[in-house]
């Protein structure tokens, strides 16, 4: 070989392998996360029509949330672990995993109503193929310390059934991390963590509190995402990527803080019609590809 061909073969492998890292951590990061849909965008409609929407607009995986039907959330106490299974068994059919069920329960009446509750949400996530249940916490200032000591005393529970418990940052006294910290800190059990929602941050402090602030606060707590945007005044039903939330930072800041992998899941979109929600719904899951890409 004479020395241009020398040089030029040199100069070959040095750029492959300058592009073979850039190549191994876009796989790897497409591996460690997963991107998924809450059926919220489609909660006008049945939550089948819901599933159909998530597969249609390209997803994988699914998060039960709400949708037209005898309740607002789809997953109650009060629905049986038959009813749950058979909705697990509607997601598979579209060729979808369920990655959480976001759950509501009250120990206002006693403790014990309240254990019975969570553990049905527990026992429902476990029919349905979920392995998170995600909570949303409590507002009423008076009821603070039994829900949580209601989330302490079924936490060993949920580890039987490998389900995982997290809260989201949700208005009350779980409205920023380091509140969601104290709470977590408090209960102090390895199924228990957090559910991370820029939107919601941005949502509870009227707009006041940055997620990129605010996130720096969570390292070594998060377990999955809301992908939630939002925009001035109150809004989130937005389409991801087109408000005021800077998903590049707070993914590399939480990355940062050990969230290396884990549930990505698009909780909202803008309104429209059918069509026009699942087209939404497609443009996040791309963004979001973007983003781990």
């Amino acid at each position: 070989m004479n020395r241009r061909g020398f040089l030029q073969a040199m100069s070959t492998l040095a750029l492959a392998g300058a592009a073979r890292p850039q190549l191994s951590f876009a796989a790897d990061s497409a591996a460690r996360f997963q991107v998924g849909c809450y059926t919220r965008p489609w909660d006008q409609q049945d939550y089948r029509t819901a599933l159909d929407g998530i597969a249609e607009a390209g997803y994988k995986y699914a998060g039960i949330m709400t949708a037209k039907g005898k309740s607002w959330v789809m997953i109650t106490p009060q629905t049986t672990p038959e009813e749950s299974a058979q909705i697990g068994e509607e997601v598979r059919k579209r060729g979808l995993q369920t990655l959480s069920v976001y759950g509501d329960f009250s120990p206002a009446e006693s403790l014990e109503q309240g254990l019975k509750a969570l553990r049905r949400l527990i026992e429902n996530c476990h029919a349905c193929g979920s392995p998170n249940l995600l909570l949303g916490g409590t507002t009423d200032g008076q009821l603070v310390k039994r829900y949580y000591q209601t989330v302490t005393e079924c936490c060993p529970f949920a580890a039987t059934l490998n389900v995982s418990i997290t809260i989201k940052p949700h208005g009350g006294q779980n409205a920023t991390g380091p509140q969601c910290r104290k709470i977590i800190e408090e209960v102090n059990h390895p199924a228990f963590g957090l559910w991370y929602d820029p939107g919601n941050i941005f949502y509870y402090s009227d707009g006041k509190l940055d997620p990129v602030d605010d996130c720096a606060t969570v390292d070594g707590l998060v377990r999955g995402m809301s992908v939630k945007d939002f925009r001035p005044p109150k809004e989130v039903l937005v389409t991801p990527g087109s408000g005021q939330v800077q998903f590049q930072k707070i993914l590399a800041r939480l990355r940062q803080g050990g969230f290396v992998k884990g549930p990505l899941i698009v909780e909202c979109v803008a309104r429209g019609n059918l069509a026009q929600v699942t087209a939404e719904a497609r443009k996040a899951r791309l963004f979001v590809e973007q983003l781990i890409a």
